[in-house]
């Protein structure tokens, strides 16, 4: 169906017949749905705003993660802090860090509550705070370093498995007491 108003145009003289076909198919296309093929222009920009979008995702999880940590360490922190028990004696009870051996100092009572398990040494800042073993699994989950938990392998039931029939543990038949 002819455009009225690309007829008057064409009988005024001020169109050819060849613009006024291209303008019908341009509509035509328009109205179908079908666009003009990109340009490489648009092609580039839109690329680069897709790599842009990926890199902020990337970083903005990265800086979610960080938080994150900060936060479980802030938690962990209040943890040790609020829920110590208090140290303090004349025992020396020492452990193993790592590969130093360290010392804290206890009194009996509380030597006896960590040779049974019962509490736990946690590594903080730059010492060590004794917790009760039930606060020490919330600062395990957390991420926080447990130094020493005698209690531990007795709680997961693998006391007394293992060793026994370890070779590298093997006592000689002609050991001499």
């Amino acid at each position: 169906m002819p455009n009225p108003l690309h007829e008057q145009l064409l009988k005024a003289g001020l169109v050819k017949k060849s613009k006024v076909a291209a303008a019908t198919r341009e509509l035509n296309r328009q109205r179908q749905g079908k666009a003009p093929a990109p340009d490489a222009d648009a092609v580039d920009a839109r690329r680069l705003q897709a790599e842009r979008a990926e890199r902020d995702r990337a970083l903005a999880a990265e800086r979610n993660a960080l938080a994150r940590q900060k936060e479980l360490q802030a938690q962990i922190r209040q943890i040790v802090q609020t829920r110590a028990v208090p140290q303090g004696g004349d025992i020396a009870y020492r452990f193993v860090d790592g590969h130093a051996i360290r010392t804290v100092y206890v009194d009996a009572a509380l030597r006896a509550q960590l040779a049974r398990g019962a509490v736990v040494i946690v590594a903080h800042g730059d010492g060590y705070a004794l917790l009760p073993r039930a606060v020490a699994d919330m600062v395990r989950e957390r991420g926080g370093t447990v130094v020493l938990d005698h209690g531990a392998a007795s709680a997961h039931g693998d006391a007394g498995t293992g060793d026994a029939d370890d070779p590298r543990f093997r006592v000689p038949d002609d050991l001499v007491w």
